[in-house]
Formats: structure tokens, sequence, C-alpha cells
């Protein structure tokens, strides 16, 4: 080879210099950029907490016992809406506990305005907490414009209930309404080829009705009804009142609001679930006096519950040596493979356990389900490793959360003991296959399909073809096989005869209180509960609750740690228009995300389409 011109080695000289200058000064202006964005977003030394303040349990968005994956560049590219932020469970509950014993907290301040959804279902664990925190004499207080249904049952729980004198109260009850896809699906000419095991498997209703079954319906007003009989004694309970108020303000709404001449604020006051009317400055000065204290802008002192958990929570480094009970979050819809956080992956939750169970010191896992199914094939790798830990001596509580059904009961089932929350859906014991086929879409635009295979089931998987007859005899013996299967499972798991799981199944919802009494939970309680008997099965008194989660690489923990941080500060300039669209697509986007779940690669589902009305 010719040795290259002295013209050639000084331009590569120079370019290989260039070069060398760019890679720097890219690194350079990355370093500072991440410098800038600590020392204001992050860094500095935190703001000293008051000496006497109220703690402000300002909610925002949706409260969810796992958050999910967001991106930390998001907030940056516009302004927040409450839709998109999370807040853990237990950081409310652990926020409200650490108050109870600090004496510079001396009361409890609900702002409700941005929460989005709770449900019925968490409330009920939130609610101890506020039982805890009064019972050392201190004060709540529930202050909001116009209370949601969700918002207005946390808040019942307050001492003192305030709304806006043009604000009241919307309570409307429980429902489960669908949109339902034969006739558009016949219009395009879309075949969905449905197979299910289950009379009342409703998760395929949507592909082959225009509306909700006679038995579905059935099913469906009996567990809503026992969601909203359960909602109403709370409220009822709580600001004593008569047994039925609730129900007479909401079933005879419009009586009320003409007595009080359309005045909706008035109409919630008179119903007893408002205790004061006051505007915005008379609110803070209420809250002033209450408080005892106010900040440099004259505003009633309060410590927002997520900046004071930062600063009491005590930091965990690892390599405790104490027993510990290992609590494991799923929630989502379960799907194949390795998912982020808010979505159950089948190998990313095996592999979780699987180290729990490997862990030194744990003595116990618990289970915190709160998944209406999915994927057959990733929720039997999910119940496999379950059943690893049981046979290496761990003793494995499942917790149910909002819901636990179909996929979310099936790894479930075999746990040594279940516990529900009182208004927990699930069962929904049933399988389906669904495949959709295009063949006589892609003719009317002038598309067909045509070739040969080697045997009759060569290409049979393609979704430009019809479905040939040993397909379909494959895949309704296939959906056989797995509901047979899952009979067996909660058979053997609940200590029950396929003949009594039998009338259980074929895809019926239940509510806590009907699934106690059939036996497919064993308690009923919350994750609290839970733990606290998984420690009693393992033989342990002295331990620790250790919340297991995705490891994270140093590059994730900055990018989670930014998320958090650009997050909150953003959260106060909400885009109500943005958040308008966003509730006004959210159908849209549960049926794109739907879809999106359907991954097994079997075609092999458990899940439970009404369960998201309770979410």
């Amino acid at each position: 080879m010719s040795k290259p011109s002295l013209l050639r080695r000084i331009f590569s000289g120079i370019w290989g210099v260039i070069t060398r200058i760019r890679l720097a000064m890219s690194n350079i202006l990355f370093l500072v950029m991440i410098a800038f964005i600590y020392f204001v977003y992050i860094g500095g030394s935190p703001e000293p907490l008051p000496d006497k303040a109220a703690l402000l349990l300002n909610v925002s968005g949706k409260v969810v016992d796992q958050k999910s994956e967001i991106n930390p560049l998001s907030p940056l590219m516009g302004a927040a809406s409450p839709s998109d932020h999370e807040v853990l469970l237990r950081d409310i509950i652990e926020a409200i506990d650490y108050a109870a014993e600090d004496p510079a907290i001396n009361s409890l301040v609900m702002e409700l305005d941005n929460l989005v959804s709770v449900g019925i279902s968490k409330t009920q664990e939130i609610i101890p907490a506020l039982d805890r925190f009064r019972e050392t004499g201190k004060p709540i207080v529930a202050i909001g414009d116009y209370y949601t249904q969700d918002q207005y049952l946390l808040a019942s729980y307050a001492d003192t209930v305030i709304a806006h004198p043009m604000g009241g109260v919307s309570l409307e009850g429980y429902s489960n309404y669908n949109n339902y896809f034969s006739d558009a699906l016949e219009k395009v000419s879309v075949n969905v080829h449905i197979f299910r095991a289950g009379d009342h498997k409703s998760a395929v209703e949507p592909f082959v009705r225009d509306n909700m079954s006679p038995g579905e319906k059935k099913v469906t007003r009996r567990w809503l009804g026992n969601l909203w009989g359960q909602y109403t004694q709370m409220v009822e309970s709580q600001r004593d009142l008569p047994s039925g108020a609730v129900g007479d303000f909401v079933n005879n709404f419009t009586e009320h609001m003409l007595a009080e001449g359309g005045d909706a604020a008035q109409a919630a006051v008179q119903a007893g679930l408002i205790d004061k009317l006051l505007g915005r400055i008379e609110g803070n000065e209420y809250l002033v006096e209450l408080v005892g204290a106010s900040n440099e802008d004259g505003l009633y002192e309060a410590v927002e519950f997520e900046r004071y958990l930062s600063r009491k929570k005590p930091l965990h480094l690892g390599g405790t040596e104490a027993d510990r009970v290992a609590v494991i979050t799923a929630q989502g819809s379960i799907v194949p493979g390795d998912q982020p956080p808010g979505t159950i992956g089948g190998d990313t939750l095996a592999r979780m356990i699987h180290g729990a169970a490997e862990a030194d010191g744990v003595k116990a896992i618990v289970l915190r389900v709160n998944s209406g199914g999915g994927s057959m094939f990733a929720s039997e790798i999910i119940r496999q490793q379950l059943l690893h830990a049981k046979n290496q001596g761990i003793p494995v509580v499942v917790s149910m959360g909002t819901v636990a059904a179909s996929g979310g009961y099936y790894i479930a089932a075999d746990a040594d003991e279940i516990w529900a929350t009182p208004t927990t859906i699930t069962g929904s014991i049933g399988v389906f296959a669904v495949f959709p086929t295009f063949e006589e879409l892609l003719r009317r635009v002038g598309v067909y399909t045509d070739g040969v295979g080697t045997t009759p089931m060569a290409g049979s998987m393609r979704y430009d073809r019809s479905l040939s007859p040993e397909l379909v005899t494959v895949l309704n013996s296939s959906v056989d096989f797995a509901y047979a299967s899952f009979l067996e499972i909660v058979s053997q798991g609940r200590d029950m005869s396929i003949a009594e799981v039998d009338p259980l199944a074929e895809g019926r919802v239940w509510c806590a209180e009907d699934a106690l009494k059939f036996g497919l939970v064993d308690k009923v309680g919350s994750l609290h509960d839970a733990i606290a008997s998984a420690a009693e099965i393992a033989g342990i008194s002295d331990y620790e609750v250790e919340y297991v989660e995705q490891p994270l690489s140093p590059r994730d923990m900055l990018m989670k740690q930014l998320a958090k941080s650009i997050g909150s500060l953003n959260m106060s300039g909400v885009s109500n228009a943005g958040a308008a669209l966003a509730t006004l697509l959210q159908p849209v986007r549960n049926a794109v995300e739907e879809l999106g779940s359907l991954q097994d690669p079997a075609h092999l589902y458990m899940r439970c389409l009404s369960c998201g009305a309770v979410r």
C-alpha cells in the first residue's frame, strides 16, 4: 500500500485535532448543563422547616401504588398537567404519620383541587392515618373550590370541610360505560375473531356487540352497587348524617338545587356535606388563625407533604442485616418481557421476586397487586417465580389494591394468604383469545393475498388472510385448555374443588365482600395489615419493610431525580386547556393502551375490561 501524501497527512492530523476538541467541548458542555440543572433544581441547602405549621396535603395528580416511567425532560417542553403527575400512596400515609408525632406540625390541611384520582380503595387506606393524626388532638381541615366525588370522599374525613361560595360538591355515583365497536368494525371491514371461555368474560364484548349484554349488566350492577353503598356509608358515618342522606342528595339533586335557587354550594351546606363557605381571602384568614402562623406573603404557614416527607424520612443506604418483609408492587397491564414501572413485565417482575427471595434477611414477600390482568404467558412466568419463593420457605402474601382481577387474580391464587381492601374488585376468572384480520378491508382497496404453503397451518396467522378452519380449532382448543388450567390453579391455591370454583368463574367479577364469602380471598384489610400478617406467618416480630423496586443505573437515578424536581416545580403552571384535552382524549388513549397490551405469544389473555371503572 502506498504511503499517504504529506498534504493528506497534514489535513488528517488537523481533522483529528478538531475532532478531539469537538468531543472535549461536547463533554464539557454536557457536564456544565448537568451542573446547572443540579444547582438550580436539586442542589443548594434545603430551606429549614418552620417551627409552627400545618401539614399541607395538596395531592396533585393520581395516587398510585407505583409510579410510571416519565421522561424527565417532558416538563421542560411545556406546562404540566395534574393528570401527568403521580403520587405514591405510601408517601401520603408516611407523611401523615410523621406529622402526627411532630410537635412543629399542629394541624393538617387538605387542598385537593388538583387531585385527579385516588379511588375509594386507596382512600380507605389513607383514612387510618388521618384517624391516627386526629387522635393526637390536631385538627384536620379540607378546603377547596368545587369537590369532585373522588376528592370529596377524602375531604369528608376532615373535621371541617370548607368550599368556595361559588363551588359545591359533585356527587353522581359509580358507573361503568364502555365503547362498543361491532358495527364500526363491520363498516370498516375488519374481522375480529374471538375465542373465549367464561360466559361472563366481558373483555371481548366491545368487539362482538354494540351494547352491554344483560348478564354483564347484572354482574356489573351488583359490584357497582356495593362500591356506592360503601361510599355513602363512609360519608354518612364521618359526617354524622342519617342513613340514605347521600343517596337523597344525588337522586334528588334537582330538588335540592331549586330549593336553594340554583346555589350548588348552599345546597351542599344544607345537605350537611359542607361546613363553611369561604372565599380565598376569608379561607386564608381562617387557616392563619387555626395554624397560628403565617409566612412572609401573609399566607397560612404550611409545609407541603412531599417536601416534608423528604426531610423527615430516614435515608436507607442498604446493607441492613435486620429481618425484612419485601414488598413488591405489580401495577398495570401484564405484558411479556421486560417493562418499565407502571406496566407489569413478566420477566421484570419475576426477576424482582427472585431477587427478593434470594436476598439475605428477607423472611417474607408481600405482592401488592393492582391489575386487571393481561397476557396469560407473562402471568404464568410470574406465578412460577412466586411458587419458587414459597418452595424456598419464603411466605408469600398478596395485598390486592383497587383491582386484582383475571390475570391479576391468577398470579395471586397460590399465595399463602390473600388480603383485599374493602372495595377491591377481583375474580374475572376466564380466558379469551383475540385475533383481528383485515382481508376484507384490503380487498376494498384492491389488495389481495395469495400464495402457497407447505402445510395447512403455514401462513395461517397472517393479518391479511381469513382464519383457516384448522386455526379456529386450535385457538378454541387452546382457550379451553387455558381456562381449565386457570380453574385448576385456583382450585389448588385456594384449597377448593373444581366444582366449587366453577360457579365463581366464567369471567364473573366480584366485590371484596363476595370474594371473602366465597373463599377467593382470606381477609379484608390494608397493605399495612398484609405486611403484618406476612411477618406473623414468617415468625418475626422485629423487622423492617423493604419496598423492592427495579434497579436503576446512575444515569436513571439522575433522570428520576430530575423528573421529580422539575415536575414538582412546573406543577404550578398547569395548563387548563391541556388538562381538558387530555380528559377528552382519555377514552382513545385507553383503547390504544388496551390494544398495545395484547402481546401474548399464544394470543391468550386474562383481562378484566370493566374493572377499569374503579381506578
